[in-house]
């Protein structure tokens, strides 16, 4: 069943830095923010979340994302994508793009399965975290939409 998650070029940023992990998230919940999917708050529960569940998937790639009570802080199901090149530090392992998540219901679920297909294959998770430009992003993240 699809969703109505929409992913667009407005919702990715490439080449960006992080000085730590912290700072990947918050760029990652400013930009939910920006694209009008959360209210300011749901970003101090992406820390929470964190903290309680790190949110490192494999291959280089994270799913910050808020906590079951911030979902009423979801205005509406939303991914916002933020590439690091040269990585973050993500409390052990190195991520290179952090995949930040605004849901209120369960319509992450389909996300998250979608990606786990993507990060199975190497060569797909190899382009994600190398994609120079947003069209790449898009086409790798599409199926993401079809929930």
């Amino acid at each position: 069943m699809p969703n109505d998650l929409a992913l667009t070029e407005d919702a990715v940023r490439l080449g960006r830095e992080a000085a730590d992990r912290a700072d990947a998230i918050d760029q990652c919940g400013a930009l939910l923010v920006e694209l009008g999917a959360v209210e300011p708050g749901y970003v101090p529960a992406m820390h929470e979340r964190e903290a309680s569940i790190p949110t490192f998937v494999g291959e280089g790639v994270a799913i910050p994302h808020g906590t079951d009570a911030s979902r009423a802080l979801v205005k509406r199901t939303a991914l916002a994508v933020v590439q690091f090149p040269g990585g973050v530090d993500w409390g052990g392992p190195t991520v290179h793009v952090a995949i930040g998540i605004a849901a209120s219901g369960d319509e992450h679920l389909g996300v998250l399965s979608s990606l786990a297909g993507i990060l199975t294959d190497p060569e797909k998770a190899a382009r994600l975290r190398s994609a120079s430009t947003t069209s790449d992003v898009l086409e790798l993240l599409g199926p993401l939409q079809d929930g």
